[in-house]
């Protein structure tokens, strides 16, 4: 096969990689679901929902049919959310087969299962190389080509080179890391803590706070990250404290929108429907407190995240119980190294 390519999802990050591919001369094709969608995106050349001042290339194909997208694609781009992902790998799995790469670009951890994504895509299309995209990357900003920096990783060596120089460009720089593990939670983990960050600073409370919020979230992510088997240096990059950066202090990140919403006295489903895209930190706050349950790591801001959003808590009532909980020193309990 070649390296044509199929991107599956219209949102935000699907369009903006896909037109990155594009215009790097790479033949490109498009998955809408939505018809109407479909049809705007044909005719205009715009994604009117999600990228609304990006013109998209005159070379980027559409299709609003999935099977017959994937025909002679290489390397099948997975850019819809985690709750869809296996529906989605379950729709594509028999038209793949081991030629083909499963790219995926989406941050999260499945509720029911518990499981990565990668564990969901073995089982379910267990011949075909998994690679995972992460980092700090908005798309409104990708799409506009300004310098971003990535990492992919795979447990399949080759399948990680072979995506890095599909989508590295010159205003797109990426990296590979062989910690799968460390790359898909540091990419989901750091959304839950983007939401506590979005909460302070709905509560009206400052830089001081979010620092705080940031230094002990990537502790809490490392800490489970290692439990879980992945290394402790992944969270101390891109696809950790890079991508925790960007979430918790840009207006671009949905999780931290979302959690400002909630922070000036929204429910979590008040607010999603406000941001109007799929926040997915809400649902990877439950699936991180259960994880955390069973690996029996000690998270603090993630217990709190979940009484605000699952139990009802107020908001006011966790910043209280988190400053003043028993008094520590700063490396008890890590188990970095």
């Amino acid at each position: 096969m070649s390296d044509k390519v199929l991107v599956i999802g219209g949102g935000s990050w699907g369009t903006a990689l896909a037109r990155l591919l594009c215009n790097k001369g790479i033949d490109t094709t498009i998955y809408i679901r939505d018809k109407m969608q479909y049809h705007s995106m044909t005719e205009n050349r715009v994604n009117e929902k999600y990228l609304p001042v990006i013109m998209l290339p005159m070379s980027l194909k559409y299709t609003n049919d999935l099977e017959l997208g994937i025909r002679g694609r290489s390397n099948i781009v997975f850019a819809v959310p985690t709750y869809n992902f296996r529906k989605v790998l379950e729709s594509v799995a028999p038209h793949i087969n081991k030629d083909n790469v499963i790219i995926n670009v989406a941050k999260g951890i499945e509720n029911e299962s518990l499981e990565r994504l990668s564990e969901i895509s073995y089982d379910l299309a267990p011949k075909v190389a998994f690679v995972t995209l992460s980092g700090p990357s908005h798309a409104e900003e990708v799409a506009l080509d300004y310098p971003t920096t990535v990492t992919v990783a795979s447990d399949n060596v080759l399948a990680a080179k072979s995506t890095q120089e599909l989508f590295s460009t010159k205003s797109f720089r990426v990296y590979t890391n062989p910690d799968l593990i460390g790359v898909e939670l540091g990419g989901a983990l750091k959304n839950v803590i983007a939401l506590g960050s979005g909460i302070a600073d709905g509560l009206g409370y400052g830089d001081n706070t979010k620092a705080a919020l940031m230094t002990r979230g990537i502790t809490e992510m490392a800490k489970l990250g290692v439990k879980m088997g992945a290394k402790t240096e992944t969270f101390f990059g891109m696809a950790g404290i890079g991508d925790l950066i960007v979430t918790c202090t840009s207006m671009h990140s949905r999780n931290r929108r979302a959690g400002i919403l909630i922070g000036k006295g929204k429910t979590a489903q008040e607010a999603t429907e406000e941001v109007g895209m799929v926040v997915e930190g809400i649902k990877t706050t439950k699936s991180a407190y259960e994880l955390k349950m069973r690996n029996n790591v000690e998270m603090p801001i993630t217990d709190m995240l979940y009484r605000v959003i699952y139990e009802g808590e107020k908001v006011n009532n966790i910043i209280d119980d988190l400053m003043t909980r028993r008094s520590k020193d700063e490396t008890e309990g890590l188990i970095f190294g």
